[in-house]
């Protein structure tokens, strides 16, 4: 009788054996043809591959002026698998000035995959970067002492000046996340964290090269492999050039020591940046090599925030800047003509509601209401507008108006080539229904046509509104990067962005600024020689007023528009006006009058006190 039971166990030996043998081949099959692990390891044993950095680009301001360069740095690389027991830890350890606890927390920490995903025993990894000249030349008398270890030569970047730290940016060694990210870092790397050298890093840090060097079966450098025939040279980073006038940087930080707050200035025809202050702000020159840490450390925990770049990331109430946009959308809405007069009775008064204004004539039209920066009659505009039957509703007028506001570069960011920009606060109607349940009016949202209540902007938009209306009616997308080496422009920087407010509106905009300027608000402006307009904003606050400025000059061929904003300055006379008719004339005239020079270093010297409240 067939013995089925000792059957079945036969093919089930046999089958087991077959899949061993099977998975056998299949993986000698990858070793050897699939995988190239060994040919690695192999290559690494007969192969050095030295990695040759790329000069980082230098960068200039408008003028030519030397802003950014490099210097030479040295960086000592090791090689694990030729370092381990050839090593004399203690003279290696007296040669750099470390003790033996630091040096193996340094190779523990590459070895951490973790820290170091790319490690490899048989490739360079990063010992210690940016040696001194003088740690350098000891070190290189005595490598030869010190199997494993090597010299790789990069740049460090320097800062020429303590200057236009938030628009630079500064260098850094990468993160975990930058080489996850892209693959062309490696730990050890550098790369761009803030300003241009974030947003322009591509084009500022070159291609690596390569020298491919023969290793004998000790892991001697025996020379280059096949005469250098396979070495890559690298190809350096592109220059920039910036829209910035060093100079008119130079004055604006000034101006704003002791003060927290923003200077803005752009070229309107271009949308370039002239100048962009963050006050307070640093020397980008402390943030270079190994003192960048403790340095950024410090920094971040000043309650000033000197980290924070105020210029388009502060968000901040307009003021009666905003006035200027709202009489374009009055007028282009036809809710006002501009002969049209409404009353201020020291301001805005209606059915119980009073938004104060300081005393001048009344009632005005809407030139005189510019000069003046009348508050009663941008709020009787709003309310006719929140309010006209034309609109069918309310929340179809406040979204047209919402319209108006965003064709003018509020409400998003405006795009310009630095990280972190925000994008600060337009209302729309699905915003105040959810706030008031559905039940509002003109009344109930009236601070807004003042530049107050839930509208917010960043100095860099006030700026651009300037800008606008000084080309009646469009704007650049503002760029602090005027051009790049061997490449052109991105459109987005050269296109033109048109507003929803007709062109007659803005004529009669820059009236309103213009006699502002001649004996309105801003009549500390009639005493330069070219035709300056401007709007002063008084922004409140919960303690003293910001102080706000908006202007262009000159009237008829604008080369500049500025936007100055000293917080808890008191009135926009007072700070923002002066601030920027220096501005001014430091950038149409190259330069400073004697009694301008006088006014400046007054400026310079007044301190605002913002106690504990410093933000």
């Amino acid at each position: 009788m067939k013995d089925y039971e000792l059957d079945s166990r036969k093919y089930v030996i046999g089958g087991v054996a077959v899949l061993i043998v099977t998975i056998y081949i299949l993986r000698l099959f990858f070793l050897q043809l699939m995988s190239d692990d060994y040919k690695k390891n192999a290559d690494s044993n007969a192969f050095l591959k030295k990695v040759e950095f790329p000069s980082r680009g230098i960068i200039r301001d408008r003028n030519g002026q030397l802003l950014v360069f490099n210097q030479p740095a040295y960086d000592i690389m090791v090689v694990i698998n030729e370092a381990k027991d050839r090593l004399d830890t203690l003279e290696f350890c007296q040669t750099l000035g470390i003790t033996r606890e630091e040096f193996d927390l340094r190779m523990m920490n590459i070895k951490d995959r973790s820290k170091n995903p790319g490690y490899s025993r048989f490739t360079e990894q990063m010992f210690m970067n940016q040696l001194s000249d003088k740690d350098f030349s000891v070190f290189q008398e005595k490598m030869y002492r010190f199997p494993g270890f090597y010299i790789q030569r990069r740049s460090i970047r320097q800062y020429q000046y303590p200057y236009a730290a938030h628009v630079l940016g500064d260098v850094a060694e990468v993160s975990p996340s930058d080489i996850k990210e892209d693959d062309y870092y490696q730990p050890g790397d550098y790369i761009g964290k803030q300003g241009v050298e974030r947003s322009y890093e591509k084009q500022l840090r070159g291609i690596k090269g390569v020298q491919i060097l023969l290793r004998d079966a000790h892991g001697r450098i025996k020379g280059s492999y096949q005469n250098g025939a396979l070495d890559r040279k690298p190809v350096p980073g592109k220059d920039l050039t910036l829209g910035i006038d060093f100079r008119l940087q130079e004055l604006g930080e000034r101006l704003m020591e002791g003060k927290i707050g923003s200077i803005v200035a752009i070229e309107p025809k271009t949308g370039e940046v002239l100048c962009m202050v963050s006050s307070p702000s640093y020397d980008p020159r402390i943030m270079v090599g190994r003192k960048r840490s403790k340095s950024h450390r410090e920094l971040s925990r000043d309650t000033r925030k000197p980290l924070l770049n105020r210029s388009i990331m502060g968000r901040y109430p307009p003021g009666s800047t905003f006035k200027t946009s709202q009489g374009l959308t009055f007028l282009s809405e036809g809710i006002i003509t501009p002969e049209t007069t409404y009353p201020c009775y020291h301001g805005f008064v209606y059915k119980g509601l009073r938004v104060g204004c300081h005393g001048h004539a009344s009632p005005l039209p809407l030139v005189p209401a510019l000069s003046t920066s009348c508050n009663g009659f941008f709020c009787w505009g709003l309310y006719y507008m929140i309010g006209n039957r034309k609109y069918g509703s309310v929340q179809n007028a406040m979204n047209t108006w919402r319209d108006y506001m965003v064709s003018m570069g509020f409400g998003y960011q405006l795009g310009i080539d630095l990280p972190g920009e925000k994008r600060g606060l337009i209302p729309n109607a699905q915003f105040y229904d959810k706030a008031y349940k559905g039940s509002w009016n003109g009344l109930t949202i009236i601070s807004i046509s003042i530049g107050q209540g839930e509208v917010n902007l960043t100095p860099l938009q006030i700026a651009n509104l300037g800008a606008t209306i000084a080309n009646r009616g469009y704007y650049i997308t503002p760029h602090v990067v005027k051009k790049v080496q061997g490449e052109s422009l991105d459109t987005a920087f050269t296109t033109r962005h048109y507003t929803k407010a007709t062109r007659e509106s803005y004529d009669y905009v820059v009236k309103g600024m213009r006699a502002s300027a001649l004996g309105g608000t801003c009549h500390e402006l009639a005493r330069y020689d070219f035709e300056a307009c401007g709007k002063t904003g008084t922004a409140q606050n919960r303690g003293q007023d910001h102080s706000v400025f908006m202007g262009f000059a000159p009237m008829d061929d604008p080369k500049i528009a500025v936007a100055v904003y000293v917080e808890n300055g008191g009135w926009g006379a007072t700070y923002g006006v002066p601030i920027g008719g220096l501005i001014m004339e430091q950038y149409l005239h190259g330069g400073l009058s004697e009694a301008s020079q006088s006014k400046a270093k007054t400026i310079q010297e007044k301190r605002i006190n913002y106690g504990t409240d410093a933000r």
